[in-house]
């Protein structure tokens, strides 16, 4: 196709091999059909492929668009299938003696044959009843092709159910990112691979609207430029739509498509309201089926949205024709967006309207089912979209000010929003004030919560409602911090009534809150418990496409740091991986703080010590981001103290601990850290009277873990002394602590190996385990689930059940937490007891470690 522009121009042709490849397949059929939009590319897609095609078959071109009657289409037509022989019109002309001829012409032919006819859509029906006799009684070598603007009615429903037709449709020809590129590139048009995507998306890969970028693009000194900024309102395209689609619909149709160009989406209610008419339900399906741009989004197809192209030039057509009435269609939508629940869509609209006062009390008043439907990014454009001057006057927009900086981790700006926000509530109307006044609460438990304020928390959440969303997001925030303040078993439960709450009320991001946060607080019942939660809130997560969101990463954190404690490296750094990608750096201290922390571990594990040291000096500094005390604080900084003392930093390590702070040094786990210190300096005996609270249980600790670090470094201590039997006790104790929940990172934390070969294994109860740590601390990888044909046996449902065997839970402690009757876990446990071919719960968790059922 050669265009002059004054420079002459060349906008090549490109094959489209993978098209050719779509036809080749479908005309394997009696007749295919393709249908699209003007300018998609079905003619010259059909005379490429018939230059492709030409030494494989014999095909004959016509275009119904290129005869004045049906009597010179047929004329044309048996003259081409005569090849090239004269055919002179008669005034006696029947069509239907000509589909004789024809068919009596391709029987003298044996060869495979395709008769390839375009723009069908300028047929009048009486022809296309011809045509579709034609089609019928094709021999068996013979095949059609009928390309079309729209559907054809030929009434073949016969060849459909015996599979006989092929159809080629609008989204079939769209241009790929790549054909796109190619298509320029053979026109001379380089771009950079943003601005070919950008301009493929914007054209949806419409071949007419590339092209005629392709034509402009060829002579702007700022191609790229010029790709950002096209639109359907070029003029180029625009001319182009105008002629080939809006001009050639009747008076009410284009009234319809113009009011309905401000609309993104719409459906037929809607379209009657905007145009000020009724029956656009059909309107819209006849210019769906007659590919004039408009897309249906649904299958039932009852929700429609024009091409991106043809929208724009719509819309610039309302504003050249009825400027004056944009604003009261705006309007007219927001209501009708706002009676029916589509809250982003009514305040778009009110914006667009200019209504600004509607459209900041929609805002506010829909700030929370926003939130917890993880509208985050939708917010922020909604405010963005308000004028400065608008904002100002607006006080009741500071609520979403403040929500918006609590989660970006701007929390001074979030407390003065608060206070302004609490200021101004008096001025709103009265039915606004109340629910005002509980966002206000909210966002305050928000903020207290990332800022670690437990008392600050319980007093606002005491404040707030009974049920319902906003009880929901109480609960979870009053949970959160309960679990970063070391109230577990209060964290336990408020998380649990949250997630029950939650998933009640149909509030899915709440849930995947409530259950991710809950994976790290039941470790206070079991690590399997904790092991659940998250692998819930991860799933549910992937099913609504938040597996990348910040409001899982306690779960994925949970998820590294269970087979880190059981010495699977290799399991736990592909979680933590993706705990760093959905982490928001500076926007949740507590989350942070842990993510460090399981991060040094990591580096403990596999003997990185120094980078160790660097994450337990992250998470500690992550302490003093947050206002109250958290759960990992003492252990953040008692880590630190024993990694210094480990790489013999001994005086740095002395100088950290002198500066914990009184209350703070009495733990358990800053206990510890001054026993290793001890250690590293050679003074075991003074290391011992470290640890005498901690062994004696005088300060309660916050996991076993810390016990089994407690007895390793007394068992350490007493190898020194020479002291063997109590050596051999400790260690003891510290494999009989361990085994239960497999903690055997703490073996490699106390750098325990020495004293570990130490250990006869004729006086050991654990000796499976002792060697197993032994591999781990040598760098070898865990032995893994080595399964048996009966363990292989045991399904998804009774590896769960089994997980919770080792602990304390009783039965039907095991069935609340796996949201199951007791009657499903007694089915189970027996199912699990005749698998393992064992008699008992004790038989049944000492063949599974045996298989290593349970080590992950």
């Amino acid at each position: 196709m050669v265009v002059d522009t004054g420079r002459r121009t060349l906008v090549r042709l490109i094959d489209r091999e993978r098209l050719f490849s779509t036809l080749d397949q479908a005309v394997e059929k009696r007749v295919t059909l393709i249908s699209a939009p003007a300018g998609s590319g079905k003619t010259t897609l059909l005379r490429t492929w018939i230059d492709h095609l030409r030494d494989n078959r014999r095909v004959v071109f016509t275009s119904a668009r290129n005869h004045e009657d049906e009597q010179a289409f047929w004329l044309d037509l048996l003259a081409a299938l005569r090849a090239g022989e004269a055919t002179v019109p008669t005034p006696t002309f029947s069509s239907a003696v000509m589909v004789e001829r024809v068919l009596a012409q391709l029987n003298e032919h044996r060869d495979p044959f395709v008769i390839a006819i375009d723009d069908a859509h300028e047929f009048a029906r009486d022809a296309l009843v011809h045509i579709a006799t034609l089609i019928a009684r094709l021999p068996a070598h013979a095949r059609a092709v009928l390309a079309s603007r729209h559907d054809l009615r030929l009434g073949i429903h016969q060849l459909r159910l015996s599979g006989e037709v092929a159809e080629i449709r609008a989204t079939n020809l769209e241009f790929t990112e790549s054909e796109t590129r190619e298509l320029l590139e053979s026109s001379g048009i380089v771009l950079s691979g943003e601005a070919v995507r950008t301009l493929q998306q914007r054209t949806e890969g419409w071949a007419a609207g590339l092209r005629l970028a392709a034509l402009s693009l060829a002579v702007d000194s700022d191609p790229e430029t010029f790709v950002a900024q096209f639109s359907g309102s070029n003029r180029v395209v625009a001319d182009y739509l105008l002629a080939e689609m809006l001009e050639r619909q009747p008076e009410h149709v284009q009234r319809l498509l113009l009011t309905t160009s401000i609309l993104e989406r719409f459906n037929a209610d809607l379209a009657d309201l905007l145009a000020e008419t009724s029956g656009s339900d059909s309107i819209l399906l006849d210019l769906e089926d007659a590919n004039a741009f408009v897309v249906s989004l649904d299958r039932q197809r009852s929700w429609f949205r024009y091409h991106h192209l043809f929208r724009e030039l719509l819309r610039l057509e309302l504003r050249r024709s009825t400027p004056d009435r944009i604003a009261e269609l705006h309007r007219r939508a927001a209501g009708w967006f706002a009676d029916r629940g589509y809250a982003i869509e009514a305040i778009r609209h009110s914006q667009a309207a200019g209504d600004w006062q509607s459209a900041a009390w929609l805002l506010t008043d829909q700030l929370f089912d926003l939130l917890v439907s993880g509208h985050n990014e939708t917010i922020a454009s909604l405010l963005e979209a308000f004028p400065r001057a608008v904002r100002i006057d607006h006080p009741e927009l500071a609520l979403v000010d403040a929500a918006l900086e609590t989660q970006q981790g701007r929390f001074e700006e979030a407390a003065r929003d608060l206070d302004v926000a609490q200021r101004e509530a008096k001025t709103l109307p009265a039915n606004l004030q109340a629910g005002y006044g509980v966002g206000i609460a909210i966002l305050r438990l928000g903020l207290a919560r990332r800022q670690g304020q437990l008392d600050s928390v319980i007093e606002q959440a005491n404040c707030l409602g009974s049920c319902g969303v906003l009880r929901a997001m109480a609960l979870m925030n009053l949970g959160i911090v309960e679990m970063w303040s070391g109230r577990l078993a209060d964290a336990d439960r408020h998380l649990r009534d949250g997630a029950e709450l939650s998933q009640e009320i149909g509030a899915p991001y709440l849930h995947v809150i409530c259950l991710s946060s809950l994976g790290f607080a039941s470790k206070v019942r079991s690590f399997a418990s904790a092991r659940d939660h998250s692998e819930r809130a991860v799933e549910l997560a992937q099913r609504y496409g938040w597996e990348n969101e910040t409001i899982v990463v306690p779960a994925l954190l949970t998820l590294a740091g269970t087979p880190i404690w059981a010495g699977d490296f290799i399991t736990g750094e592909r979680w933590l991986e993706r705990a760093q990608k959905a982490m928001k750096p500076d926007t949740n201290p507590p989350e942070e703080m842990l993510l460090h922390i399981v991060s040094g571990m990591l580096h403990v594990g596999r003997n990185r010590l120094r980078d160790a040291l660097t994450e337990f000096s992250e998470a500690e500094r992550m302490q003093s981001r947050m206002l109250g005390e958290h759960v990992l604080a003492a252990q953040a900084i008692g880590w630190a103290i024993s990694t210094k003392a480990r790489l013999g930093l001994l005086d740095d390590a002395r100088g950290m601990l002198a500066a914990v702070p009184s209350p703070r040094a009495a733990a358990p786990e800053i206990r510890n850290a001054a026993a290793a210190i001890e250690l590293e300096a050679g003074e075991p005996a003074a290391a011992l009277a470290e640890l005498r609270d901690v062994l004696d249980a005088h300060t309660a600790p916050i996991h076993d873990f810390v016990l089994v670090e407690a007895q390793l470094l007394a068992a350490r201590a007493y190898l020194e002394l020479e002291n063997e039997p109590e050596m051999i006790s400790s260690l003891e104790k510290a494999l009989g602590l361990a085994e239960r929940e497999r903690l055997l990172w703490p073996f490699a934390m106390t750098g325990a190996r020495d004293v570990l070969t130490k250990l006869p294994r004729h006086k050991t109860a654990h000796a499976a385990l002792l060697l197993e740590i032994v591999d781990i601390l040598d760098g070898h990888s865990p032995r893994g689930n080595a399964l048996s044909t009966a363990a292989g046996e045991l399904s998804a449902t009774e590896l769960r059940v089994l997980r919770y065997l080792p602990t304390n839970l009783s039965r039907s402690d095991i069935a609340r937490e796996l949201y199951v009757s007791v009657n499903t876990v007694n089915t189970h446990v027996r199912n699990i007891y005749s698998k393992l071919g064992a008699a008992s719960r004790t038989e049944a968790v000492e063949r599974a470690r045996q298989l290593r059922l349970l080590g992950h």
